[in-house]
């Protein structure tokens, strides 16, 4: 199996971050630059697809549905799914613009696993849901093609990797998110996956673990 990650194009959160005060998450548009993104971007994922006719999961988000609309692939697709398991992590109730701040700070100092934002999720919950689309996608049916493009956000992207590789929590908390529009490319060989390119590293994984 190929899988390609796709984190979304910039969006209207990337760079406004009082916009979650006045729009639901899931409803924040991509920028003018971010579908700037996500035409550029449309090449090299047809040349990553290589001809194939993939399986695509996309986040149910505005801002994943918009980037792939604009990739241009649809009528290639071998089949397309509006996954809610590969959804942002849900962060509650963020009108409160002083709040925001006060919980992500709370969730710098927790960890960004496990801290649970009230109304939200954890990271430990987003990583059980990612759990189980990985699961329901190995008993795949033999119809199912062997490409795979998933459209979603920097976060479930990592855990994504995390499940795979078998990642620590403690290498996963020091990894950042790919940046909007960037991609990742994993390969199935013999029951085991590779990592085109590792994701940046803010800080060292304590163990030395590492991502290959």
């Amino acid at each position: 199996m190929k899988m390609i990650l796709l984190r979304h194009a910039e969006s209207l959160g990337n760079v406004d971050e009082l916009a979650y005060t006045r729009i639901p998450d899931h409803a924040l548009p991509l920028t003018g630059r971010g579908r700037q993104e996500a035409r550029a971007a449309a090449p090299e994922i047809a040349r990553l697809l290589d001809g194939a006719r993939p399986a695509v999961y996309v986040s149910p988000y505005l801002r994943t549905r918009e980037t792939l609309r604009l990739l241009d692939i649809e009528a290639s697709c071998e089949r397309l799914v509006q996954e809610p398991r590969l959804r942002e992590q849900d962060w509650g109730n963020l009108q409160d613009p002083a709040d925001q701040e006060v919980q992500k700070a709370r969730r710098n100092e927790f960890g960004h696993f496990f801290y649970r934002l009230p109304f939200g999720e954890s990271g430990a919950d987003v990583d059980d849901r990612v759990a189980a689309f990985l699961s329901d996608l190995r008993q795949r049916d033999e119809a199912h093609p062997d490409t795979v493009l998933i459209v979603s956000h920097g976060l479930t992207l990592r855990l994504l990797c995390r499940r795979l590789f078998g990642w620590s929590i403690e290498l996963f908390e020091s990894l950042s998110n790919p940046a909007t529009c960037e991609y990742r490319v994993l390969e199935e060989h013999d029951g085991k996956w590779s990592l085109d390119r590792p994701f940046a590293q803010w800080r060292d994984s304590p163990d030395g673990e590492t991502q290959l």
